[in-house]
Parts: C-alpha cells; structure tokens; sequence
C-alpha cells in the first residue's frame, strides 16, 4: 500500500534506541550522531520505492558522512511474514547497495512507533542536539531516476549541519507501509 509521510513538529527530539545489526553488534542512538547530525532512514529490502532509490541513498550517505553527518538505516518490518526482509537478507541488501552505514533490525517494532514511521523509506533528519529538522523524501527524481535530480534530503541535511534549521518547504516523503505485526 502506497503511503506518504504526516507533517510532524520540527524540534521533536530524537527517541533514544539501542537496536542490532544483523550480526548481532548493537548500537545507541547516542553512539550515532555525527559532529553535524544524524540522518535517520526507515527502509526495507523489498519494497520498490526503497530499491529505486537505494544506489542515491548510498550515495547521498557517503557525502553527509564526509561531512560530519552520521546515517543509521532502521528496518521495522515484520520479516517473519515478508521474509525478503530478514536479517540475512538485510546483510544482503546493504552489501548489494554498497551502505556505509549501519543498518539495524527494529524486530519489536518499537523504534518505528517511537517516531511514528509509516513508510518505507521515511527520512528523519536531526540536528546535532537530536532535534528533528527535516522530514521528506530524498529527491524529486521518478522511480526509475531522473539525471536532473535535487538532492532534498541531501541539500537539507546540509542546511541543518550549517545553519541548525531545516528547510521551511519539505515534500513528504512516499513508499510502501511499514509491514505491522
């Protein structure tokens, strides 16, 4: 089912989280933020708005991540009843897609209530206090990618690292809903 992002109130804070990797390591929301921020994205491994944008998303990490803004992916899905998106295929998914970044298993689902994620991808991006600052999609491009792209997500995090605040226009971001127990 196709699903965009709600409006949320810029300067909510970030709920704390301790979740794992696929092979078990885990990782604090406090062992996250970046100098300049902390990006935040709810993706899966199956869903086709996740797949289309994954090689951007990557990429749009590595550039943040060089310039002092952390990335963590969180997958909320219920992998026992869409098994494409099981840990073992999330170890895939990253290493397809090349992430630089980690990627955790939100197994009880918890996280995704916390931030009242509905879709995947749905992008939080935080400031370096752990105030939400942007909440959109990560590009105007189509599904199958567009070579006149804007980098939203990227150019906002970027804002956000210089200047604390988000920008005033966010489009919602839009994809499959997550898969609820």
């Amino acid at each position: 089912m196709l699903v965009n992002t709600p409006k949320v109130s810029i300067g909510w804070q970030a709920s704390a989280f301790t979740l794992p990797n696929p092979d078990g390591e885990t990782f604090a929301l406090d062992q996250l933020y970046g100098d300049n921020g902390l990006l935040v994205a709810f993706i899966c491994n199956h869903c086709p708005y996740v797949v289309a944008v994954a090689n951007r998303f990557a990429e749009d990490a590595r550039v943040l991540q060089s310039e002092g803004i952390n990335v963590v992916a969180i997958n909320s899905n219920d992998f026992t009843s869409y098994p494409a998106d099981s840990p073992a295929k999330m170890k895939l998914f990253a290493s397809q897609y090349n992430f630089s970044f980690p990627y955790l298993v939100d197994e009880d689902q918890s996280v995704a209530r916390a931030y009242d994620a509905v879709c995947t991808p749905d992008f939080f991006g935080f400031d370096r206090n752990g105030a939400l600052q942007y909440r959109g999609r990560l590009d105007n491009a189509r599904m199958d990618g567009d070579a006149d792209r804007t980098p939203e997500l990227l150019n906002a995090m970027r804002q956000i690292a210089k200047t604390g605040t988000g920008p005033s226009g966010q489009l919602a971001s839009m994809g499959c809903s997550i898969k609820w127990r």
